[in-house]
C-alpha cells in the first residue's frame, strides 16, 4: 500500500478507562467548528468488515483467542479499515481521528499477551505500508484507576477489561515505552485529571500541530 498522508491523522491510545472516547468527542466538536473535513473512527472496527471482526475480538470469554490469533484478527480488521475508510479520507485531505490504532496491537497483543514482536512488525509493514499517525495522544493513568473507571462506565464489551491487573500494568508500560521511543509522534497526557483539564491539554497539542484549516 502506498503511503497516504495528505490529510492529518490523529490517534488516541492508552489503557482502559482513560477517557479516549470522551476526548475524541470533545476534540471532534472543536475541529468541526473550524470547518474541517473531519472523520471520526475507531479500532477494532471503523468499516463494515472491521466491525464484524470487532465483535469476535471484544466479546466472549477472556481466553477466547491466543495472542497470535488476536494479532491476526486485529490486522485483518485494520487492513479493511485503512483501505476502505482511513486512506480515502486522508487522500481527500480530511482530518482523521481514530480511537486506537497499531500502537494498541503492540501494547495489548504484544506486551500484554506475548505475541512475538517480529510477527507484529511484519504484519504492520504489510498492512500499513508505512502509514503512521501524524500525532498520537496517549492518555495515561495508573491501570487500577483506569479499570475502576471502566467498571463504573459499564457496557457490553468487557473481554479485555476482565483481564488481570498485571496484564493492564504491562499495557501501561508498553504505551509509556512507545511514547519515549517516538517523541516526535507521541504525546503523553495525564488522564488522571478531570475531563476538562485533559481536553484543554489535548486541544493545546492538536492546535500546535495541525495548523489552520
Amino acid at each position: 500500500m502506498t503511503r497516504v498522508a495528505r490529510g492529518f491523522f490523529i490517534t488516541f491510545e492508552g489503557g482502559e478507562g482513560g477517557g479516549k472516547s470522551t476526548q475524541i468527542h470533545r476534540l471532534s466538536r472543536r475541529l468541526a467548528a473550524t470547518g474541517r473535513d473531519l472523520l471520526v473512527t475507531r479500532e477494532p472496527g471503523g468499516s463494515p468488515g472491521a466491525e464484524a471482526i470487532r465483535g469476535l475480538l471484544v466479546n466472549g470469554e477472556v481466553d477466547r483467542w491466543s495472542p497470535v490469533t488476536e494479532t491476526l484478527l486485529m490486522n485483518a480488521a485494520r487492513r479493511d479499515h485503512v483501505e476502505t475508510v482511513i486512506a480515502p479520507a486522508l487522500a481527500r485531505g480530511a482530518t482523521v481521528l481514530c480511537d486506537r490504532f497499531a500502537d494498541s496491537t503492540r501494547a495489548y497483543q504484544g506486551a500484554g499477551g506475548g505475541a512475538p514482536e517480529a510477527l507484529i512488525d511484519a504484519l504492520e509493514a504489510a498492512v500499513l505500508g508505512g502509514l503512521k499517525p501524524d500525532l498520537t495522544l496517549i492518555l495515561d493513568l495508573p491501570a487500577d484507576i483506569g479499570l475502576m473507571r471502566a467498571a463504573a462506565r459499564g457496557g457490553g464489551e468487557m473481554r479485555f477489561e476482565t483481564k488481570p491487573l498485571e496484564f493492564h500494568n504491562r499495557l501501561r508500560a508498553a504505551f509509556l515505552a512507545i511514547a519515549e521511543r517516538e517523541p516526535g509522534r507521541c504525546v503523553l497526557i495525564d488522564a488522571s485529571r478531570d475531563e476538562a483539564t485533559v481536553a484543554a491539554a489535548v486541544w493545546s497539542w492538536v492546535k500546535s500541530r495541525i495548523g489552520p484549516p
